[in-house]
């Protein structure tokens, strides 16, 4: 399942990492779509903090930079599940701004709303790799056993406690008839 698993990440990866990179190189083809979004974060973001940027320029190159390097973790094998979590994440606010095709005519509706679907393919598929724990327990699995585990441990440890103390009980009192 390894050599699936790294190619089907591999591939899922490619278009974020091109399309990150193409967005580094050329942010200002993207600007006019990424206004729909960033008009409405620039209020947050000044709130949040008066020092990040609000541009949408540099928002969209933040974001490209990200798919990047998001986008060869996740084709590389490493940090899959937060990589593919931060592409997830990206992929909603691109798709809204870049693929609004209910606001269209008819003859460019069709086309956006093939590539909107399309994206919400490739964000089930960012999902699933968000999910993906490799064949490993995930941490749900793990944290409820180990306690398990140590309920268990426990329960043997007082049991044991038990079984010497009424052995030293008896000694005890074995020792106290004993002449001398």
């Amino acid at each position: 399942m390894k050599p699936i698993r790294s190619a089907a990440r591999a591939m899922l990866a490619s278009i974020f990492v091109i399309s990150g990179a193409r967005g580094l190189v050329n942010p200002d083809s993207r600007v006019a779509a990424a206004k729909r979004v960033t008009d409405r974060l620039q209020p947050l973001l000044e709130r949040a903090d008066p020092r990040l940027p609000t541009d949408t320029r540099t928002l969209v190159r933040i974001k490209s930079g990200a798919d990047l390097a998001a986008g060869l973790l996740l084709a590389s094998g490493r940090m899959t599940r937060p990589a593919a979590a931060v592409l997830a994440a990206n992929l909603i606010p691109t798709t809204y701004a870049g693929h609004p095709f209910w606001t269209l005519p008819k003859p460019e509706r069709t086309a956006h709303e093939i590539q909107f679907m399309k994206n919400l393919g490739l964000l089930g598929g960012l999902l699933l790799a968000a999910a993906d724990t490799q064949g490993k327990p995930g941490l749900g699995y793990r944290t409820t056993h180990a306690i398990d585990r140590s309920q268990r441990s426990m329960r043997r440890a007082v049991r044991t406690a038990k079984r010497e103390a009424r052995i030293a009980a008896v000694s005890a009192a074995t020792a106290r008839k004993l002449p001398g």
